[in-house]
């Protein structure tokens, strides 16, 4: 990455660590991983990635938006879907190559498959491992939302 008005170039590990300016480091395909939680309860909500231009987005919107690797584009989180992620803090890692947002979202949902997280399922944890495929728990029994009504025929966000 490039020195830009918005972010300083890195110079030094003491920079990076210990200073004021925010010098972001994305990786080799220009991205920088994010989690997102709930602002008041500490849920974890979703992972997602930003660029350069969703990271600058997000600050200066105050909003969500990070860039999808299935699309290649940026994305507005909830632009579609009405279910905002209204930004309450967003932190950095010490070493500038992670983003923690911690949020509000309007419409109590995060994740496109209707339910309020994106990891609603659990896997055990513990003792031997199974021969046939770990078995997954549902920690969510209702969907805030019916994707299909939000969404329509649009396609999966997501590219298996």
């Amino acid at each position: 990455m490039t020195e830009s008005k918005w972010y300083a170039a890195r110079r030094t590990v003491e920079q990076v660590e210990e200073g004021t300016e925010l010098a972001p480091k994305f990786d080799e395909n220009g991205l920088i991983p994010v989690v997102t939680t709930d602002h008041a309860s500490g849920e974890l909500l979703m992972h997602g990635y930003m660029n350069e231009e969703a990271l600058r987005e997000t600050i200066r919107r105050g909003e969500a938006v990070y860039f999808s690797r299935s699309r290649q584009a940026l994305w507005h989180k909830g632009a579609t879907s009405g279910l905002v992620q209204k930004v309450v803090e967003l932190r950095i890692d010490d070493d500038q190559d992670a983003v923690w947002l911690r949020v509000d979202v309007a419409g109590g949902a995060s994740c496109h498959v209707g339910y309020r997280s994106c990891f609603y399922r659990s896997l055990p944890v513990g003792g031997e491992l199974p021969e046939a495929p770990i078995a997954l728990t549902f920690e969510e029994s209702e969907k805030v939302f019916d994707p299909q009504v939000v969404y329509g025929d649009a396609p999966n966000p997501t590219k298996l």
